[in-house]
């Protein structure tokens, strides 16, 4: 099967974005691995579908696999790139897109300066519905991580993560600690670890190690969870700078039961067609 494929990026965080409205499209979890390794296929940390809407209320639906071939909720960097995608395909040429993902309806919406916000939706912090087994809800919660305790702040923001306030990011042994956090047995779906150092009320810097995947240089979920948990726990206001590796995104949030509004870029780099 020969697939036509655009290869994007937010922030370094990179993806390969497959038409499957124009395309039959039905992927196996070996061919997601394949097309997102970076030696034998394409290379991305996640794949993208743009697939029809099925209903009158959204204009697309959106589905992300991860480059382990699992599919997963949410993913706002590929949200970003899907925006950018429909326009630059000509499947619309709305300023406002209405997708649906795995975890409800979100809203895109493409600036004048071709900078995309999404409405990434309320963030969730009862434990039930991350998931996370513990038995009430707390703002932060002691984990054990391979003997050595850390605090978190858990929150869904449509996937499962768990934050870390950390003094420097660059002395964080993310693979390591990223990895025990993501496969913990308190996270029933395992968890994106997020590890945050905070320079001021307006703004942190963030690593994320993102399940089924490793660490990114850049996460939009992860940053709207950071934020979130930072203005939760007190230590953030409701505008924040995200600094990650791959570069900056803009984060609001005017507090419980309001949606995380991120803002940020998204790029494409190249188009082409692969054999699976």
């Amino acid at each position: 099967m020969e697939i036509e494929f655009t290869k994007m990026h937010g922030l370094g965080n990179d993806f390969v974005v497959i038409d499957a409205i124009n395309q039959d499209i039905d992927l196996l979890e070996e061919q997601v691995r394949f097309l997102a390794d970076r030696h034998f296929g394409v290379g991305c940390d996640q794949l993208l579908l743009v697939e029809a809407a099925e209903t009158d209320e959204v204009d697309f639906v959106y589905r992300i696999f991860n480059a382990d071939g699992g599919e997963v909720e949410q993913c706002g960097n590929g949200a970003r790139c899907f925006a950018v995608f429909v326009r630059e395909k000509g499947l619309t040429d709305k300023d406002l897109i209405r997708v649906e993902t795995a975890s409800g309806i979100i809203e895109l919406h493409v600036q004048d300066d071709g900078q995309i916000t999404v409405d990434m939706g309320v963030p969730e912090f009862s434990p039930w519905n991350i998931p996370f087994n513990a038995d009430t809800r707390l703002d932060e919660y002691s984990l054990d991580v391979n003997g050595q305790m850390l605090k978190i702040g858990a929150v869904s923001m449509g996937n499962p993560h768990a934050v870390t306030i950390v003094d420097n990011v660059d002395t964080v042994v993310v693979d390591e600690l990223g990895a025990g956090i993501e496969n913990h047995p308190l996270f029933p779906n395992r968890v994106n670890a997020g590890f945050m150092q905070i320079i001021d009320e307006t703004h942190i810097r963030l690593r994320v190690f993102e399940r089924g995947t490793g660490e990114t240089l850049a996460c939009g979920t992860g940053a709207c969870a950071a934020v979130a948990v930072g203005c939760l726990q007190g230590h953030l206001s409701d505008r924040v700078q995200v600094d990650l590796p791959g570069g900056s995104l803009q984060i609001s949030w005017q507090g419980e039961a309001s949606p995380v509004m991120m803002t940020g870029p998204a790029t494409t780099v190249f188009e082409g067609k692969i054999t699976v």
